[in-house]
C-alpha cells in the first residue's frame, strides 16, 4: 500500500472513531446509591458521609449526576437482562429470573454495537451466576481477565498481605495493576481506528468480604455511623461494622474508576470516551436492600460524562437502567430496535438544564419474580411490581401468602457460636437474603425486643398492597395503603402501574402469572446453562 493511501485510510478511520465515541461502562455488582457526592445531596447526618469516592465524585462534577436512577429488578440476572436488552425485566423471558438463561432472539446493545463496527469486550461479570461465557455478550473472545480478577474479592488478598507485614496500599496497587493490564489487553486487541465498547463488571461489592476490612483496610470507623443509620437498619455495632466493610468495597471500586480514567488519558482517548458508572441494585444482606423494591434495594448511583454531554449538572429526572441500552446505541449511531421499551437519555444528557429536565420522566417501574431458586417450597417466586414517583412508592405483592426473603426454615439450626460460622449457616434459611454478619445478628437476636421489629419487617409476610408517602416517610417505613385519605392516590398509582404492565405484555398479569409460576421452563433453562458451562 502506498504511503499516501495509508495516510488517507488512517485519516478516515480516525474521523470515523471521532464521529462515534468510545463507550466505557463501569458497573459494580450490588452497589447501591453510596458515594461521597451523594452525601452532599442528602445533607448532614446521613450514612454516605463516611464514604470517600473521589474518582466517582470527579466524574459527577465533570458530567451529569443522576439523583433518581433505579434498576428494573433488584437481582443480578433480571437487572442485567433488562439493561442489556433495553426492556423491562419481565419482557426478557427466562432472563427475568435468576436462571442465567438468555434468549438469543432478544437483541442486546453490545452485540448490536459490534455488528455496527465497535470493538467490544468485558472483564469480570456481565451476565449472572452460572452463565455460559457466550451469553449474552459474545463469548470468550470478548473476555479480558487474563491479568487476574483480584478486584472481585480485594479484601482477602489485602488481609493476607497485611497479616504478613505487607502494607495494604502496596497490595491494592497490585490489584489495580491487574485491572489496568486487562483493559490494556482489550485495547491492544482493537483494530486501529475502531471505536470501542467495554464493560467492567467487578463483584467487589457483592458478598463476601473480610469482616473488619472497612476499618483495617480503608480507614472507615464503624462508630462514625452511629446515629446516622436510616431507621430500617439496626444501629448496633455488628451492623455498623458490616456496613462500613461494604463501604470499603465501594471505595475499592472507586480506585478502579481512577485506573480507567488514567488509561484513557494515557492513550489520548479520554475526550472521545463516554463513561457511564452505576450499580446493579442495593446492598446485599441488609434490611430493605438487595431483592427489595424499597429505595435501599432499587435506587442506584449513575453518572455520565464525555463528548456531547453538557457536564456539571445534577439531574432529578427518573431514570431506569434499561434506558442505558438505547442511550449507548444512539451514541454509536446504531438504530434502536423497536422491541426496546426504554428511552434514550440523550435529550437529558445534551440539555444544559439541571434539576428536572425531561417533563415525561416522572416515574420508574420496578419488579421482581424470583432470586434464589430454592428460597421457597416448590421453587416458587415472590412476584412484586412497583411504581416509584417523586412523592410515592406503590408496591403490589401478588402472592402475600409467601415469604418475601424465602422460607424461614432451620432458623434454630443456623445459630452457631461465631459470626463467621453463622453467616455460612444462614445461607440455608431465608435464602433470598445474602448471608453475612447483619443477617447472622438478626437471625440470632430475632426474639430480642431490640431486633424483633427489624426481623419481622424484613423476613415476615407482607400485605398485598404497600404505599409510602415519601414526603413524610422518605425511608419507607410506614405503609399507608389502608388509610382512607390515600385511597385516591393509591387508585391512581395502581391504575398507572397496571396499565404499564399490560401495555408491555408482563406475563405476571396474564393468566394469573402462569408463565412465571410454572417452574419447569426455568429449571430446564438453568440445567441447559450449567450443562454447557
Amino acid at each position: 500500500m502506498n504511503r499516501g493511501l495509508s495516510i488517507l485510510l488512517l485519516g478516515t478511520a480516525t474521523a470515523f472513531a471521532a464521529e462515534r465515541p468510545n463507550l466505557l461502562f463501569l458497573f459494580a455488582d450490588d452497589w447501591g446509591r453510596h458515594a461521597g457526592v451523594y452525601a452532599e445531596i442528602d445533607g448532614p447526618g446521613t450514612m454516605n458521609e463516611i464514604i470517600r469516592t473521589p474518582h466517582f465524585d470527579r466524574l459527577a462534577r465533570e458530567g451529569v449526576l443522576f439523583n433518581h436512577a433505579y434498576v428494573s429488578a433488584p437481582s443480578c440476572t433480571p437487572c442485567r437482562s433488562s439493561l442489556l436488552s433495553g426492556q423491562h425485566f419481565w419482557r426478557t423471558k427466562t432472563g427475568a429470573v435468576l436462571t442465567s438463561a438468555w434468549d438469543d432472539s432478544i437483541p442486546s446493545y453490545p452485540l448490536l454495537l459490534e455488528q455496527a463496527g465497535y470493538h467490544i469486550g468485558f472483564s469480570n461479570k456481565v451476565w449472572g451466576p452460572g452463565a455460559p461465557a457466550d451469553a449474552p455478550y459474545g463469548g470468550e473472545r470478548n473476555k479480558y481477565n487474563h491479568a487476574g480478577r483480584s478486584i472481585c474479592n480485594i479484601s482477602y488478598p489485602v488481609a493476607a498481605a497485611m497479616k504478613n507485614g505487607i502494607p495494604a496500599e502496596e497490595v491494592k496497587q497490585e490489584v489495580m495493576d491487574q485491572v489496568r493490564r486487562n483493559f490494556r489487553d482489550f485495547l491492544d486487541a482493537r483494530e486501529e481506528g475502531k471505536p470501542f465498547c467495554f464493560w467492567f463488571g467487578p463483584t467487589t461489592t457483592h458478598r463476601s468480604w473480610v469482616k473488619g476490612s472497612g476499618a483495617a483496610q480503608w480507614g472507615l470507623d464503624p462508630d462514625a455511623l452511629k446515629g446516622k443509620m436510616p431507621p430500617y437498619l439496626p444501629d448496633v455495632p455488628e451492623v455498623r461494622e458490616d456496613l462500613a466493610d461494604y463501604f470499603g468495597q465501594v471505595m475499592a471500586f472507586d480506585m478502579a474508576i481512577g485506573v480507567f480514567v488514567d488509561e484513557l488519558k494515557r492513550i489520548g482517548e479520554y475526550e472521545n470516551t463516554i463513561i457511564a458508572v452505576s450499580g446493579d441494585h442495593g446492598a446485599p444482606g441488609f434490611p430493605q436492600g438487595k431483592c427489595n423494591l424499597y429505595d435501599f434495594g432499587s435506587r442506584v448511583p449513575l453518572v455520565f460524562s464525555g463528548p456531547g454531554i453538557k457536564g456539571g449538572r445534577l439531574v432529578e429526572d427518573f431514570v431506569s437502567l434499561p434506558d442505558l441500552a438505547p442511550t449507548f446505541l444512539e451514541a454509536g449511531n446504531v438504530e434502536v430496535p423497536e422491541v426496546m421499551t426504554a428511552k434514550s437519555l440523550w435529550p437529558v444528557l445534551k440539555s444544559e438544564k439541571s434539576g428536572r429536565v425531561d417533563p415525561t420522566r416522572t416515574q420508574v417501574y420496578i419488579g421482581r419474580e424470583r432470586h434464589v431458586p430454592s428460597a421457597r417450597a416448590g421453587n416458587l417466586p415472590y412476584p412484586q411490581r412497583a411504581i416509584r414517583t417523586r412523592d410515592y412508592l406503590f408496591i403490589i405483592n401478588f402472592e402475600p401468602g409467601r415469604y418475601p426473603m424465602g422460607d424461614p426454615v432451620r432458623l434454630d439450626g443456623a445459630e452457631e457460636p461465631t459470626a463467621g460460622e453463622l453467616a455460612k449457616k444462614t445461607k440455608a434459611t431465608l435464602a433470598d437474603w445474602d448471608a453475612g454478619p447483619t443477617k447472622a445478628w438478626m437471625v440470632t437476636h430475632r426474639d430480642d425486643p431490640a431486633c424483633k421489629p427489624y426481623f419481622e419487617r424484613s423476613f415476615g409476610k407482607r400485605p398485598r398492597l404497600e404505599l409510602y408517602d415519601l414526603k413524610k416517610d422518605p425511608h419507607q417505613m410506614n405503609n399507608v395503603a389502608q388509610q382512607p385519605e390515600y385511597r385516591e392516590v393509591m387508585d391512581k398509582l395502581e391504575k398507572k402501574l397496571m396499565t404499564e404492565l399490560r401495555a408491555t405484555g408482563d406475563p405476571r398479569v396474564i393468566d394469573g402469572g402462569r408463565y412465571f409460576e410454572k417452574q419447569e421452563k426455568f429449571a430446564e433453562a438453568y440445567r441447559n446453562v450449567m450443562k454447557n458451562k
